[in-house]
């Protein structure tokens, strides 16, 4: 099973097991990412679920489709790293995905 480290503003590191299929967002409700408040519930509708994706993995990553962008003008402090975390969903190539949490969310 995929891992994803969530690193929040504070500094604090956790590392979970993600099942392939599933969105980082979702993952982070689950285990209470702090930070992460999803407020749309991952209908990429707000920008409440924002992170930043650790410069290593941008590019597997890869870029947000023109709808996420459009929601990424609600965010806070929107980086070239930015994604709404509940359109990333977890694969097998995704292992090991660090994501750092916005100081605060829009």
């Amino acid at each position: 099973m995929p891992k994803i480290t969530y690193i929040t503003a504070d500094g604090t590191s956790t590392e979970i097991d993600a099942p392939e299929g599933s969105t980082v967002m979702e993952n982070a409700i689950k285990n209470m990412i702090q930070g992460i408040e999803a407020e749309c519930g991952g209908a990429c509708a707000c920008a409440t679920c924002h992170v930043y994706v650790d410069e290593a993995w941008k590019d597997k990553v890869g870029e947000p489709d023109p709808m996420e962008e459009d929601m990424l003008d609600f965010a806070y402090d929107v980086k070239p790293t930015s994604r709404l975390s509940c359109q990333v969903k977890m694969t097998a190539a995704l292992d090991g995905l660090v994501v750092h949490v916005p100081e605060r969310q829009a």
